[in-house]
């Protein structure tokens, strides 16, 4: 059961910064032979030590203007890559590499407060990340940090259906049929004298 999403930095955010050279606080963008692994914020791969060409530039993975809003640097690949796209997994090389990915998850409300904060050390980050939003109600989404550096790595939000209330009803009973990998669910309904398929789309919590 798919409980969680990964959201990466997009392809159409890096090639913005490949095409301008300046990050979204108007700095300039720094090219550099990696010397860490990082990751890549777009593809979420680390990079390869002395071989890879990386942007250096100032992000803030926040959308509201308040005390909680930071930005800090992170790097992305120098050459197009695709955003990584496994989204309903942690990425495991990064899983993978406790040395140089020291992981903590912080937890912020719908109003953009900082209301949670874990580090992950040998626990099993794909089964963390959805205890802790069943358990800590406020969370609306979690950013995963180096917790070294405290530099972000991705953004993660709840993986959620919602099923009409028109359906809440007694003698039909309704279950999962399956989630495809285009975010859509088939919820088949099983009455008395019929069945009805129907397709929605997937509320996000």
């Amino acid at each position: 059961m798919k409980q969680f999403k990964i959201v990466p930095l997009s392809e159409e955010f890096a090639a913005k910064i490949r095409e301008t050279n300046k990050d979204e606080f108007g700095h300039n963008v720094i090219e550099l032979l990696a010397t860490g692994k990082g990751p890549c914020r777009v593809s979420l791969k680390p990079f390869k030590v002395g071989e890879d060409y990386r942007l250096l530039l100032s992000h803030s993975p926040f959308t509201v203007d308040n005390a909680f809003n930071q930005s800090g640097p992170i790097f992305i690949q120098k050459e197009t890559v695709n955003a990584y796209d496994d989204i309903h997994r942690f990425p495991p090389e990064i899983k993978a590499d406790k040395e140089n990915f020291p992981l903590s998850l912080i937890g912020y409300s719908k109003e953009q407060k900082m209301v949670f904060t874990k580090l992950v050390g040998d626990d099993d980050v794909d089964l963390l990340i959805p205890k802790i939003f069943e358990t800590e109600t406020e969370v609306e989404y979690l950013h995963a940090r180096n917790a070294e550096a405290c530099c972000f790595i991705v953004k993660l939000k709840e993986f959620k259906i919602c099923i009409p209330k028109l359906f809440e009803i007694t003698d039909n009973s309704i279950t999962e049929k399956f989630i495809n990998e285009n975010g859509l669910a088939t919820l088949i309904t099983k009455g008395h004298l019929f069945l009805l398929a129907l397709i929605f789309q997937l509320i996000w919590k």
